[in-house]
Protein backbone atom coordinates (compact mmCIF):
# COMPACT_ATOMS: atom_id res chain seq x y z
CA UNK A 1 0.00 0.00 0.00
CA UNK A 2 1.52 3.36 -0.99
CA UNK A 3 1.59 5.97 2.41
CA UNK A 4 2.51 8.83 0.58
CA UNK A 5 0.14 11.88 1.04
CA UNK A 6 0.51 13.18 -2.22
CA UNK A 7 -3.21 15.75 -1.81
CA UNK A 8 -5.14 16.67 1.24
CA UNK A 9 -8.14 19.16 1.62
CA UNK A 10 -7.00 22.47 3.65
CA UNK A 11 -8.90 22.09 7.49
CA UNK A 12 -10.99 19.13 6.06
CA UNK A 13 -11.03 15.52 7.09
CA UNK A 14 -7.76 14.08 6.55
CA UNK A 15 -8.67 10.50 6.47
CA UNK A 16 -9.49 8.38 3.14
CA UNK A 17 -12.52 9.76 2.28
CA UNK A 18 -11.06 13.12 0.74
CA UNK A 19 -12.63 14.60 -2.31
CA UNK A 20 -10.88 14.43 -5.78
CA UNK A 21 -11.24 18.13 -6.22
CA UNK A 22 -7.55 19.09 -4.39
CA UNK A 23 -4.85 19.77 -6.70
CA UNK A 24 -1.05 19.54 -6.01
CA UNK A 25 0.94 21.82 -4.16
CA UNK A 26 4.03 23.04 -6.69
CA UNK A 27 6.38 20.64 -6.90
CA UNK A 28 9.18 23.02 -6.09
CA UNK A 29 8.44 23.04 -2.40
CA UNK A 30 6.34 20.50 -1.67
CA UNK A 31 7.88 18.18 1.00
CA UNK A 32 11.16 20.14 1.23
CA UNK A 33 13.04 20.04 3.96
CA UNK A 34 13.53 23.49 5.85
CA UNK A 35 10.60 24.86 4.48
CA UNK A 36 8.56 28.08 6.05
CA UNK A 37 5.07 28.15 6.47
CA UNK A 38 4.82 31.48 4.60
CA UNK A 39 4.54 29.52 1.37
CA UNK A 40 1.12 28.15 2.94
CA UNK A 41 -1.63 29.05 0.61
CA UNK A 42 -3.91 31.19 3.74
CA UNK A 43 -6.42 29.01 4.48
CA UNK A 44 -8.99 31.49 4.76
CA UNK A 45 -8.46 32.96 1.67
CA UNK A 46 -9.07 29.36 0.12
CA UNK A 47 -12.23 28.78 2.01
CA UNK A 48 -13.83 32.66 0.75
CA UNK A 49 -13.02 32.80 -2.49
CA UNK A 50 -13.73 29.17 -3.37
CA UNK A 51 -10.21 28.16 -5.11
CA UNK A 52 -8.49 24.89 -5.26
CA UNK A 53 -7.58 23.57 -1.62
CA UNK A 54 -3.60 22.45 -2.32
CA UNK A 55 -1.83 20.49 -0.08
CA UNK A 56 2.18 19.54 -0.05
CA UNK A 57 3.55 15.96 -0.44
CA UNK A 58 5.09 13.25 2.18
CA UNK A 59 8.40 13.48 -0.04
CA UNK A 60 9.96 10.29 0.19
CA UNK A 61 7.90 9.03 2.72
CA UNK A 62 9.68 10.67 5.30
CA UNK A 63 7.18 11.90 7.78
CA UNK A 64 5.29 8.31 7.85
CA UNK A 65 8.89 6.87 8.49
CA UNK A 66 9.68 9.53 11.76
CA UNK A 67 6.17 8.62 12.95
CA UNK A 68 6.42 4.67 12.87
CA UNK A 69 10.05 5.68 14.53
CA UNK A 70 8.97 7.75 17.03
CA UNK A 71 5.98 5.29 18.10
CA UNK A 72 8.30 2.81 18.28
CA UNK A 73 10.46 5.29 20.80
CA UNK A 74 7.63 6.18 23.37
CA UNK A 75 7.64 2.87 24.53
CA UNK A 76 11.68 2.57 24.57
CA UNK A 77 11.70 2.73 28.60
CA UNK A 78 8.91 -0.04 28.95
CA UNK A 79 10.20 -2.33 26.28
CA UNK A 80 14.07 -2.28 27.33
CA UNK A 81 13.14 -2.15 31.06
CA UNK A 82 10.57 -5.23 31.12
CA UNK A 83 12.79 -7.26 27.87
CA UNK A 84 15.83 -6.83 29.91
CA UNK A 85 14.37 -9.80 32.67
CA UNK A 86 17.28 -12.34 32.93
CA UNK A 87 19.37 -8.72 34.21
CA UNK A 88 16.78 -8.00 36.47
CA UNK A 89 16.85 -11.40 37.90
CA UNK A 90 20.50 -11.53 38.30
CA UNK A 91 20.58 -7.99 40.04
CA UNK A 92 17.92 -9.23 42.51
CA UNK A 93 19.08 -12.99 43.34
CA UNK A 94 19.82 -14.05 46.66
CA UNK A 95 23.38 -13.46 47.12
CA UNK A 96 23.76 -15.35 50.29
CA UNK A 97 23.20 -18.94 49.10
CA UNK A 98 23.92 -20.42 46.05
CA UNK A 99 20.54 -21.84 45.54
CA UNK A 100 18.68 -20.30 42.63
CA UNK A 101 15.92 -22.61 41.98
CA UNK A 102 13.98 -20.62 43.99
CA UNK A 103 13.07 -17.16 43.06
CA UNK A 104 13.40 -14.16 46.22
CA UNK A 105 9.66 -12.01 46.70
CA UNK A 106 11.65 -9.20 44.83
CA UNK A 107 12.52 -11.19 41.90
CA UNK A 108 8.88 -12.48 41.40
CA UNK A 109 7.63 -9.65 42.42
CA UNK A 110 9.76 -6.95 39.98
CA UNK A 111 7.72 -6.95 36.78
CA UNK A 112 4.40 -6.33 38.63
CA UNK A 113 6.49 -3.55 40.64
CA UNK A 114 7.69 -2.63 37.35
CA UNK A 115 4.87 -2.29 35.95
CA UNK A 116 3.04 -0.23 38.50
CA UNK A 117 5.72 2.44 38.70
CA UNK A 118 5.70 2.30 34.57
CA UNK A 119 1.85 3.46 34.27
CA UNK A 120 1.16 5.03 37.16
CA UNK A 121 3.07 7.88 36.52
CA UNK A 122 2.70 7.59 32.70
CA UNK A 123 -0.98 8.13 33.51
CA UNK A 124 -1.08 10.71 35.23
CA UNK A 125 0.88 12.91 32.73
CA UNK A 126 -1.06 11.43 29.79
CA UNK A 127 -4.30 12.63 31.39
CA UNK A 128 -2.41 16.32 31.65
CA UNK A 129 -1.66 16.11 28.72
CA UNK A 130 -4.92 15.65 27.28
CA UNK A 131 -6.07 18.45 29.69
CA UNK A 132 -3.67 21.23 29.39
CA UNK A 133 -1.13 20.08 26.99
CA UNK A 134 -2.13 21.88 24.36
CA UNK A 135 -0.55 25.25 26.51
CA UNK A 136 2.78 24.15 26.10
CA UNK A 137 4.48 24.61 22.82
CA UNK A 138 4.68 21.38 20.88
CA UNK A 139 8.42 21.25 20.30
CA UNK A 140 9.01 22.13 24.17
CA UNK A 141 6.77 18.85 24.60
CA UNK A 142 8.79 16.51 21.86
CA UNK A 143 12.08 17.54 22.05
CA UNK A 144 12.27 18.18 25.87
CA UNK A 145 10.81 14.78 26.60
CA UNK A 146 13.03 12.78 24.36
CA UNK A 147 16.22 14.72 26.13
CA UNK A 148 15.16 13.71 29.86
CA UNK A 149 14.48 10.04 28.50
CA UNK A 150 17.65 9.92 26.72
CA UNK A 151 19.47 11.06 30.31
CA UNK A 152 17.81 8.18 32.10
CA UNK A 153 18.42 5.87 30.47
CA UNK A 154 22.44 6.76 29.82
CA UNK A 155 22.46 6.51 33.53
CA UNK A 156 20.44 2.86 33.46
CA UNK A 157 23.66 1.50 30.93
CA UNK A 158 26.22 3.06 33.89
CA UNK A 159 24.20 1.19 36.34
CA UNK A 160 24.84 -2.01 34.35
CA UNK A 161 28.58 -1.99 35.43
CA UNK A 162 28.10 -1.23 39.09
CA UNK A 163 28.45 -3.94 41.81
CA UNK A 164 24.93 -3.37 43.94
CA UNK A 165 24.89 -6.99 45.86
CA UNK A 166 25.78 -5.46 48.76
CA UNK A 167 22.47 -2.76 48.83
CA UNK A 168 20.21 -4.36 46.61
CA UNK A 169 17.35 -2.20 48.03
CA UNK A 170 18.75 0.78 47.31
CA UNK A 171 19.20 -0.01 43.28
CA UNK A 172 15.36 -1.39 43.69
CA UNK A 173 14.33 2.35 44.83
CA UNK A 174 16.80 4.03 42.21
CA UNK A 175 15.34 2.29 40.03
CA UNK A 176 11.87 2.67 40.51
CA UNK A 177 12.33 5.87 40.81
CA UNK A 178 14.29 6.03 37.16
CA UNK A 179 11.09 4.66 35.95
CA UNK A 180 8.73 6.41 37.06
CA UNK A 181 10.60 10.11 35.44
CA UNK A 182 11.32 8.21 32.33
CA UNK A 183 7.95 6.59 31.50
CA UNK A 184 6.77 9.78 32.65
CA UNK A 185 8.41 11.68 30.09
CA UNK A 186 7.32 9.16 27.61
CA UNK A 187 3.65 9.96 28.12
CA UNK A 188 4.38 13.64 27.32
CA UNK A 189 6.06 12.11 24.38
CA UNK A 190 3.29 10.00 23.73
CA UNK A 191 0.48 12.13 24.06
CA UNK A 192 2.14 14.54 22.14
CA UNK A 193 2.50 12.52 19.27
CA UNK A 194 -0.89 10.85 19.21
CA UNK A 195 -2.05 14.10 19.54
CA UNK A 196 0.02 15.05 16.47
CA UNK A 197 -1.00 11.92 14.20
CA UNK A 198 -4.66 12.78 14.78
CA UNK A 199 -4.11 15.86 12.70
CA UNK A 200 -3.42 13.67 9.03
CA UNK A 201 -4.80 10.49 7.56
CA UNK A 202 -5.82 8.17 9.22
CA UNK A 203 -2.25 5.89 7.86
CA UNK A 204 -0.10 8.33 9.86
CA UNK A 205 -2.04 7.22 13.50
CA UNK A 206 -1.33 3.83 12.13
CA UNK A 207 1.94 3.86 12.01
CA UNK A 208 2.44 5.78 15.24
CA UNK A 209 0.82 2.93 16.88
CA UNK A 210 2.28 0.08 14.80
CA UNK A 211 5.82 1.50 15.36
CA UNK A 212 4.61 1.38 19.25
CA UNK A 213 4.53 -2.73 18.58
CA UNK A 214 7.84 -2.57 16.54
CA UNK A 215 9.66 -1.33 19.15
CA UNK A 216 8.57 -4.20 21.19
CA UNK A 217 10.16 -6.67 18.56
CA UNK A 218 13.12 -4.59 18.09
CA UNK A 219 13.68 -4.87 21.86
CA UNK A 220 12.84 -8.92 21.96
CA UNK A 221 15.32 -9.33 18.85
CA UNK A 222 18.25 -6.84 20.36
CA UNK A 223 18.03 -9.23 23.70
CA UNK A 224 17.37 -12.45 21.96
CA UNK A 225 20.79 -11.80 20.07
CA UNK A 226 22.95 -10.35 23.12
CA UNK A 227 22.18 -13.43 24.94
CA UNK A 228 23.24 -15.74 22.18
CA UNK A 229 26.28 -13.62 21.76
CA UNK A 230 26.88 -11.97 25.60
CA UNK A 231 28.50 -14.18 28.22
CA UNK A 232 26.73 -12.97 31.63
CA UNK A 233 23.30 -11.32 32.09
CA UNK A 234 25.42 -7.77 32.91
CA UNK A 235 26.91 -7.80 29.80
CA UNK A 236 23.74 -8.53 27.85
CA UNK A 237 22.10 -5.74 29.84
CA UNK A 238 25.04 -3.51 29.05
CA UNK A 239 24.73 -3.76 24.99
CA UNK A 240 21.10 -4.14 25.46
CA UNK A 241 20.47 -0.61 27.35
CA UNK A 242 23.21 0.91 24.75
CA UNK A 243 21.37 0.27 21.86
CA UNK A 244 17.94 1.97 23.76
CA UNK A 245 20.35 5.25 24.09
CA UNK A 246 21.15 4.82 20.32
CA UNK A 247 17.30 4.76 19.54
CA UNK A 248 16.19 7.72 21.40
CA UNK A 249 19.18 10.24 20.16
CA UNK A 250 18.30 9.09 16.17
CA UNK A 251 14.66 9.82 17.11
CA UNK A 252 15.43 13.07 18.53
CA UNK A 253 17.41 13.80 15.13
CA UNK A 254 14.75 12.39 13.48
CA UNK A 255 11.83 14.38 14.71
CA UNK A 256 13.60 17.60 14.53
CA UNK A 257 14.24 17.38 10.91
CA UNK A 258 10.22 16.45 10.71
CA UNK A 259 9.20 19.52 12.58
CA UNK A 260 10.80 21.85 9.69
CA UNK A 261 9.26 20.09 6.74
CA UNK A 262 6.29 21.75 4.95
CA UNK A 263 4.28 19.09 4.91
CA UNK A 264 4.45 18.65 8.67
CA UNK A 265 4.06 22.24 9.16
CA UNK A 266 1.33 22.57 6.76
CA UNK A 267 -0.80 19.54 8.75
CA UNK A 268 0.06 20.98 12.59
CA UNK A 269 0.13 24.59 11.87
CA UNK A 270 -3.89 24.84 9.92
CA UNK A 271 -5.19 26.11 12.94
CA UNK A 272 -2.73 28.73 14.28
CA UNK A 273 -2.81 30.31 10.28
CA UNK A 274 -6.31 30.47 10.64
CA UNK A 275 -6.84 31.97 13.23
CA UNK A 276 -4.49 34.26 12.48
CA UNK A 277 -6.50 35.11 9.49
CA UNK A 278 -9.96 35.70 10.91
CA UNK A 279 -8.96 40.02 10.93
CA UNK A 280 -8.89 39.78 7.98
CA UNK A 281 -11.69 37.96 7.09
CA UNK A 282 -14.49 38.67 10.32
CA UNK A 283 -17.40 38.46 8.36
CA UNK A 284 -16.88 34.84 6.08
CA UNK A 285 -15.11 33.04 9.22
CA UNK A 286 -17.16 33.76 12.42
CA UNK A 287 -18.46 30.51 12.14
CA UNK A 288 -15.08 28.81 11.73
CA UNK A 289 -13.86 30.88 14.46
CA UNK A 290 -16.98 29.77 16.89
CA UNK A 291 -15.51 26.06 16.44
CA UNK A 292 -11.97 26.70 16.83
CA UNK A 293 -11.47 25.77 20.37
CA UNK A 294 -12.75 21.97 21.21
CA UNK A 295 -14.68 21.91 24.10
CA UNK A 296 -13.60 18.65 26.88
CA UNK A 297 -17.31 17.18 27.77
CA UNK A 298 -18.26 17.61 23.76
CA UNK A 299 -15.31 15.13 22.69
CA UNK A 300 -15.74 13.02 25.69
CA UNK A 301 -19.07 12.62 24.51
CA UNK A 302 -18.65 11.57 21.12
CA UNK A 303 -15.84 8.65 22.12
CA UNK A 304 -16.49 7.74 25.10
CA UNK A 305 -17.03 4.18 24.23
CA UNK A 306 -14.04 4.04 21.96
CA UNK A 307 -12.25 5.18 25.01
CA UNK A 308 -13.92 2.41 27.32
CA UNK A 309 -12.66 -0.20 24.97
CA UNK A 310 -9.06 1.41 24.76
CA UNK A 311 -9.10 1.35 28.27
CA UNK A 312 -10.34 -2.47 29.15
CA UNK A 313 -7.96 -3.97 26.55
CA UNK A 314 -5.06 -2.69 28.30
CA UNK A 315 -6.63 -3.56 31.16
CA UNK A 316 -7.24 -7.06 30.28
CA UNK A 317 -3.47 -7.01 28.69
CA UNK A 318 -1.69 -6.02 31.35
CA UNK A 319 -3.18 -7.55 34.29
CA UNK A 320 -1.04 -10.94 32.90
CA UNK A 321 1.04 -9.41 30.70
CA UNK A 322 4.13 -9.81 31.60
CA UNK A 323 3.94 -9.76 35.38
CA UNK A 324 2.48 -13.53 35.14
CA UNK A 325 3.34 -14.49 31.05
CA UNK A 326 7.17 -14.12 32.40
CA UNK A 327 6.32 -16.91 34.90
CA UNK A 328 5.02 -19.81 32.63
CA UNK A 329 7.94 -21.82 32.18
CA UNK A 330 8.67 -24.88 28.94
CA UNK A 331 7.08 -27.92 30.09
CA UNK A 332 10.44 -29.74 28.98
CA UNK A 333 14.14 -28.47 30.11
CA UNK A 334 17.81 -29.39 29.57
CA UNK A 335 17.78 -27.70 26.07
CA UNK A 336 18.58 -24.28 25.08
CA UNK A 337 15.35 -23.73 23.50
CA UNK A 338 13.44 -24.72 26.93
CA UNK A 339 15.99 -23.13 29.50
CA UNK A 340 17.31 -19.90 27.77
CA UNK A 341 15.08 -19.03 24.76
CA UNK A 342 11.97 -19.97 25.49
CA UNK A 343 10.84 -16.97 27.95
CA UNK A 344 12.47 -14.40 25.44
CA UNK A 345 10.88 -16.03 22.22
CA UNK A 346 7.66 -16.40 23.42
CA UNK A 347 7.25 -14.02 25.96
CA UNK A 348 8.41 -11.22 24.48
CA UNK A 349 8.95 -11.78 20.57
CA UNK A 350 5.69 -13.14 20.03
CA UNK A 351 3.45 -10.87 21.54
CA UNK A 352 5.16 -8.14 20.18
CA UNK A 353 5.01 -9.59 16.58
CA UNK A 354 1.62 -10.68 17.11
CA UNK A 355 0.54 -7.68 18.21
CA UNK A 356 2.11 -5.42 15.78
CA UNK A 357 1.00 -7.45 13.60
CA UNK A 358 -2.61 -6.72 14.60
CA UNK A 359 -2.29 -3.08 14.43
CA UNK A 360 -0.79 -3.31 10.77
CA UNK A 361 -4.04 -5.40 10.01
CA UNK A 362 -6.57 -3.10 11.26
CA UNK A 363 -4.87 0.19 9.86
CA UNK A 364 -5.28 -1.90 6.48
CA UNK A 365 -8.60 -3.10 7.11
CA UNK A 366 -10.51 -0.41 9.19
CA UNK A 367 -12.96 -2.65 10.44
CA UNK A 368 -15.23 -2.09 12.62
CA UNK A 369 -13.80 1.18 13.57
CA UNK A 370 -17.38 3.12 13.06
CA UNK A 371 -19.06 0.55 15.46
CA UNK A 372 -17.83 1.73 18.84
CA UNK A 373 -20.50 -0.64 20.11
CA UNK A 374 -19.04 -3.76 18.47
CA UNK A 375 -14.95 -2.79 19.34
CA UNK A 376 -16.39 -2.93 22.60
CA UNK A 377 -18.30 -5.78 23.20
CA UNK A 378 -15.18 -7.29 21.21
CA UNK A 379 -12.83 -5.79 24.14
CA UNK A 380 -15.01 -7.42 26.95
CA UNK A 381 -14.65 -10.99 25.18
CA UNK A 382 -11.05 -10.83 25.70
CA UNK A 383 -11.11 -11.01 29.46
CA UNK A 384 -11.22 -14.63 29.00
CA UNK A 385 -7.35 -14.50 28.16
CA UNK A 386 -6.96 -14.01 31.89
CA UNK A 387 -8.18 -17.01 33.33
CA UNK A 388 -7.21 -18.93 30.83
CA UNK A 389 -3.41 -17.90 30.86
CA UNK A 390 -3.50 -18.74 34.77
CA UNK A 391 -4.15 -22.27 33.75
CA UNK A 392 -0.92 -22.70 32.24
CA UNK A 393 2.35 -24.13 33.53
CA UNK A 394 3.27 -21.30 35.72
CA UNK A 395 6.96 -21.96 37.53
CA UNK A 396 5.70 -20.70 40.83
CA UNK A 397 1.86 -22.72 40.83
CA UNK A 398 0.32 -22.84 44.25
CA UNK A 399 -3.11 -22.07 44.17
CA UNK A 400 -4.29 -22.69 40.37
CA UNK A 401 -4.42 -26.14 38.88
CA UNK A 402 -2.58 -26.42 35.98
CA UNK A 403 -4.48 -27.47 33.23
CA UNK A 404 -2.37 -26.27 30.37
CA UNK A 405 0.92 -28.05 29.97
CA UNK A 406 1.38 -28.26 26.26
CA UNK A 407 4.25 -25.31 24.74
CA UNK A 408 1.94 -25.32 21.51
CA UNK A 409 -0.98 -24.17 23.58
CA UNK A 410 0.16 -21.61 25.25
CA UNK A 411 1.96 -20.43 22.32
CA UNK A 412 -1.49 -20.31 20.68
CA UNK A 413 -3.11 -18.78 23.59
CA UNK A 414 -0.08 -16.13 23.11
CA UNK A 415 -0.51 -15.37 19.45
CA UNK A 416 -4.28 -14.86 19.91
CA UNK A 417 -4.00 -12.70 23.04
CA UNK A 418 -1.33 -10.89 21.03
CA UNK A 419 -3.00 -9.81 17.81
CA UNK A 420 -6.63 -8.75 19.84
CA UNK A 421 -5.05 -6.36 21.35
CA UNK A 422 -3.02 -5.12 18.70
CA UNK A 423 -6.11 -5.00 16.27
CA UNK A 424 -8.24 -3.57 18.69
CA UNK A 425 -6.45 -1.32 20.34
CA UNK A 426 -5.69 0.51 16.93
CA UNK A 427 -9.12 -0.06 15.63
CA UNK A 428 -10.37 2.50 18.53
CA UNK A 429 -7.60 4.40 18.36
CA UNK A 430 -8.66 5.11 14.29
CA UNK A 431 -12.34 5.46 15.14
CA UNK A 432 -12.03 7.71 17.84
CA UNK A 433 -10.76 11.15 15.23
CA UNK A 434 -13.16 10.08 12.94
CA UNK A 435 -16.28 10.91 15.50
CA UNK A 436 -14.93 14.34 16.04
CA UNK A 437 -15.00 17.17 13.94
CA UNK A 438 -11.87 18.57 12.32
CA UNK A 439 -10.96 21.14 15.16
CA UNK A 440 -11.20 18.40 18.14
CA UNK A 441 -9.25 15.96 16.30
CA UNK A 442 -5.93 16.91 18.69
CA UNK A 443 -8.04 16.80 21.30
CA UNK A 444 -9.83 13.72 20.70
CA UNK A 445 -6.51 11.49 19.88
CA UNK A 446 -4.59 13.11 23.20
CA UNK A 447 -7.80 11.51 25.32
CA UNK A 448 -7.63 8.24 23.83
CA UNK A 449 -4.13 8.24 24.58
CA UNK A 450 -5.44 9.14 28.44
CA UNK A 451 -7.51 5.70 28.54
CA UNK A 452 -4.82 3.89 27.37
CA UNK A 453 -2.58 5.08 30.47
CA UNK A 454 -5.39 4.47 32.59
CA UNK A 455 -5.97 1.24 31.34
CA UNK A 456 -2.07 0.13 31.38
CA UNK A 457 -2.58 1.64 35.31
CA UNK A 458 -5.52 -0.24 36.40
CA UNK A 459 -4.03 -3.37 34.45
CA UNK A 460 -0.93 -3.11 36.25
CA UNK A 461 -2.53 -2.85 39.50
CA UNK A 462 -4.48 -5.76 39.02
CA UNK A 463 -1.57 -8.02 38.23
CA UNK A 464 0.00 -7.34 41.68
CA UNK A 465 -2.92 -8.82 43.11
CA UNK A 466 -3.04 -11.38 40.68
CA UNK A 467 0.85 -12.18 41.69
CA UNK A 468 -0.49 -12.28 45.10
CA UNK A 469 -2.72 -15.00 44.16
CA UNK A 470 -0.23 -17.10 42.69
CA UNK A 471 2.38 -16.80 45.44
Amino acid sequence: MDYATNSRPLLQDTDDRETESDTLLDDTYAGSINASTSNIPDPTKAIVTGGHRIAPSDKFNYTYAVFYLMGMTTMVPWNFFVTAEEYWQYKFRNVSSNDTSALTPRQMEFQSDLSIAAAVPGTVFLILNACVGHKVPLHVRMNGSLVFMLLIMIGTTALVRVDTDQWQDAFFNLTMLSVVVINSFSAILTGGLFGIAGQFSAHYMTAAVSGQALGGIFSAVADIIALTFASNPSTTAFVFFIVGCLVLLLSLAAYIIMSKTLFFKYYTSSKTLMKSSLEAYPVTAREVSSRLEPRFPDVMGKIWLYGFSEWLIFVTTLSIYPAVTVLVGSQNHGRPWNDVYFLPVVNYLLFNTGDYLGRVFAGLFEWPWNNAMLIAVLSIGRIAFVPAMLLCNITQHHNFPVLIHSDYLFIVLMAAFALSNGYLANVALIGAPRAVGEHEKEMASSMMAAFLGVGLACGSAISLMIIEMIK
